[in-house]
């Protein structure tokens, strides 16, 4: 057998690996929004079951009523407020806070990097209970404030975007600073507008970790009224434990917003991570 003919094997049985992978990883996906589509107390654990007729929006419909058992829509504006607003204001932060660190100097620059880094390696569970001590008594429990705020620094974030101003050449920013910009100006001019993919990319991993954050809203929204979709559905699930057409329909709407933001954001990804290292 020739090299290129191993090759082509290689290639090929890749390939089949891969999609076999794919298919693994799709397939509770696919039950789930199959199930959805499901009648209320239909059997969506029987796999013949589950692909046979009839398929209706019934469950959909039970999960969006405003009846009492849930409040679907208050729990999405919810999530969709702390989601937006925390990717706004971490990116803002974190690409001030890479900036600082890429291109100003100051003294203790090196260990404000390490400090930076070392949030990588911190649990968020080693901090839950003194930082919700701080929320009660601050009063925020049962409040975006309690939400938001706890949430909103990324290292991760703030990584990716100093090892793309990082690759930005020093001749860029001196002209600029020979033109008489300063500080600010340099940032709004040049870093933001080069940085626009990075920012996308870092502002998609912070609004999908956010969207699907369990612990901390569970801890300090206690009311109804203020859980996120995470901390609700499972409250709503109870509700209907011999039914799994109806979770299942609330699961697949909990899912559509940040696997829109996703595939309509995807290609910033790729493009924002690879950019980090390319000079």
């Amino acid at each position: 057998m020739s090299t290129i003919q191993r090759r082509k094997n290689g290639r090929i049985g890749a390939y089949i690996i891969g999609y076999v992978l794919a298919l693994f990883m799709l397939a509770p996906l696919v039950w789930m929004f199959i199930s959805a589509f499901k009648p209320p107390g239909s059997t969506v654990t029987v796999l013949g079951k589950l692909f046979a007729p009839p398929f209706t929006l019934d469950s959909i419909i039970k999960v969006l009523k405003p009846d009492g058992t849930a409040m679907m829509w208050r729990w999405t504006l919810n999530s969709v407020i702390v989601g937006v607003v925390q990717t706004a204001i971490t990116v803002l932060f974190s690409s001030w806070a890479a900036y600082a660190v890429s291109r100003i100097p100051f003294r203790g620059k090196t260990i404000v990097f390490a400090i930076i880094l070392a949030g990588l390696m911190v649990p968020v569970e080693s901090i839950v209970v003194p930082l919700f001590d701080m929320i009660v008594d601050l009063g925020w429990v049962n409040s975006y404030h309690a939400l938001i705020w706890p949430g909103m620094m990324l290292p991760l974030g703030f990584l990716i975007l100093k090892q793309f101003i990082d690759q930005l050449p020093n001749e860029l920013l001196e002209a600029a600073r020979m033109d008489g910009a300063g500080t600010f100006t340099i940032w709004w001019k040049m870093i933001w507008p080069l940085s626009r993919s990075s920012m996308a990319a870092v502002s998609i991993f912070i609004f999908v970790q956010s969207w699907n954050n369990l612990l901390w809203p569970l801890l300090v929204a206690q009311e109804t009224s203020m859980m996120t979709l995470p901390v609700g559905i499972p409250t709503f699930q109870s509700i209907f434990a011999t039914d799994l057409a109806v979770p299942m329909a609330s699961n697949v709407l909990a899912s559509i917003p940040a696997l829109l933001v996703f595939l309509l954001f995807q290609r910033h990804i790729i493009k924002g991570i690879s950019m980090t290292g390319i000079k």
